[in-house]
Formats: C-alpha cells, structure tokens, sequence
C-alpha cells in the first residue's frame, strides 16, 4: 500500500470548521486561505500587512463592492511572544505568513469536536464541511502538506515546536509519527463543493442543522 493509500484508509472523511453563512460563497469561490480572500477581495497596503502578516486577536471583516463581506478568523491562541519560544529558524511573523497561505482540515471528528467546543468557538454557530479524503487527495495531493498537532495554538511542550519542517508532504507521512492532525492545501480548494459530502450548521456540541448535502 503507498503512502497516499495509508492515509486516505486512516482517515477517509476530513472536516473544515467555516464561519456560519459562508457555505454559498465557498460554492462559488473555493475555500480560500486568508491569502486567497484578501486577493479576491484586493486588499492591499498596510491593512493587508497587518491581516496576513501580523497577530490578528480578534476576526477581521472585510468588504468588496462586489463580493460582498467576508470574515477572517481571529488567531487569539497563538499570541507572538509564546508562538516565539515555539519557532526554529522563524520569527512570528514567518509563521503567521505560512499559515495564512494555507487552508486546513481536521483529520478526525475528535479534533473537530475540540474546535468546536474551545472556548472561544463553542458559543457561535459553524457550518462545518464534511469532505471525502481521496477525493480532495486525487486533486490536490501535490498542494497537500500534513501536520501533527494544531499549528494554530501556541501549545507548549517539544512536541509543538514548529518551523517550515512542520508542514510535511503526503509521501513523508508515516503512522508511527503521531497520526495526522490537520491536512492542508496551500492557498486555495478551488471545486470545495464538488468534494463535499455535506455542510451542516453546529454549536458546540449541538448539531442545528443540515445546510447542505451531495
């Protein structure tokens, strides 16, 4: 069995956790990293600088004349003077930079469950979108790079030390390591609803609603 087909048999179904309402826009645009947004939405300048670059504690709307308004996610666990003692070769800055160029996936429903009930997340709606790995992998397998923990805490201990080796490759990938945390595809999933199985509304451990299904 290749490495590709070890990791689509561990983990067939991957889960993204996107802002409530923003399922009919991820159907006409993809699902975007931050970088993608400000690029659809042209952003630039100095507010670009400090969206992409720097330490966002709380989530950032943006607006276009014609896509409308978008949200970003807020990075408040991972704050830049603990995510400093955590990066090898790095400064915050690289790091925030990395990871805004990606989008991400949780490899099993338990880290999707986490997300949804920590405690910044687990008051507000989420339109979470269930995915079929092979799928996303026979697309995309080559913009794919996988993680072992969750890079968007600064969560202390050696194990959580992070810097451009974090984000390995498919064929990198081997059980023993710890298992798979996230999956990400660098800057864009262009066909997202194509790959979708179903996009239902959550809060917390409360499941509202079925959005959307294949």
């Amino acid at each position: 069995m290749t490495t590709t087909e070890q990791l689509i048999a561990r983990y067939p179904i991957l889960f993204h956790m996107a802002e409530e309402g923003t399922w009919p826009s991820i159907q006409r645009h993809g699902l975007l990293s931050t970088s993608a947004l400000l690029d659809l939405f042209e952003v630039t300048g100095n507010r670009r600088q400090s969206i992409e670059h720097e330490w966002r504690p709380q989530s950032v709307r943006i607006e276009h004349r014609e896509h409308g308004t978008a949200v970003i996610r807020d990075q408040s666990p991972m704050d830049p003077r603990s995510l400093g003692l955590l990066l090898d070769g790095l400064e915050p800055t690289d790091w925030y930079r990395l990871i805004n160029r990606k989008t991400f996936f949780w490899a099993t429903r338990d880290r999707l469950n986490r997300f949804l009930n920590a405690r910044p997340y687990r008051g507000s709606a989420h339109d979470v979108i269930t995915v079929d790995a092979r799928s996303l992998v026979d697309q995309y397998e080559d913009d794919i790079t996988l993680a072992s923990f969750n890079t968007g805490v600064s969560t202390f201990g050696p194990q959580y030390r992070r810097g451009i080796g974090t984000f390995r490759k498919i064929q990198d990938y081997r059980e023993d390591a710890g298992g798979v945390v996230e999956l990400a595809v660098d800057y864009s999933v262009d066909n997202l609803a194509e790959l979708a199985i179903s996009v239902e509304q959550w809060r917390g451990r409360q499941r509202l609603n079925r959005v959307w299904h294949h």
